[in-house]
């Protein structure tokens, strides 16, 4: 694998990325805009993903970098579950919820293989 210099060219970052500008998207269509409180946590929680794997990036250590890459996979399950609230209240259909779930899945599956690469090559 070649070495990456730059967190903008992980996989699992612009998976989040994309994920994270979808959840923008959404905090400003229908009941979403106007439920504050939730909008508020969806997009810093959506935000976060992201986040998280630019600085954990910017850590010295794997261990630290996995420490972050863990919080964005913890912010992925949070990002779902409000998806959850959305769907029973019905700001959005459920084709629609059941579409953007799959999204989170790609990039918290892609966050855990990475985290999976990362401890087998500190392991050796």
């Amino acid at each position: 694998m070649a070495k990456v210099t730059r967190f903008e060219d992980l996989r699992c970052w612009q998976l989040a990325r994309k994920l994270t500008h979808q959840v923008y998207v959404m905090s400003n269509q229908g009941q979403l805009a106007k439920d504050f409180d939730t909008r508020s946590q969806f997009k810093r929680a959506g935000l976060s993903i992201m986040n998280n794997i630019a600085e954990g990036f910017g850590r010295f250590s794997p261990k630290d970098f996995i420490k972050f890459l863990d919080y964005a996979s913890a912010s992925c399950t949070e990002v779902k579950s409000m998806t959850y609230l959305m769907l029973d209240l019905e700001y959005f259909p459920s084709e629609y919820i059941e579409n953007f779930q799959k999204q989170i899945e790609e990039a918290k599956a892609s966050i855990l293989a990475f985290i999976k690469y990362l401890r087998n090559k500190e392991s050796q």
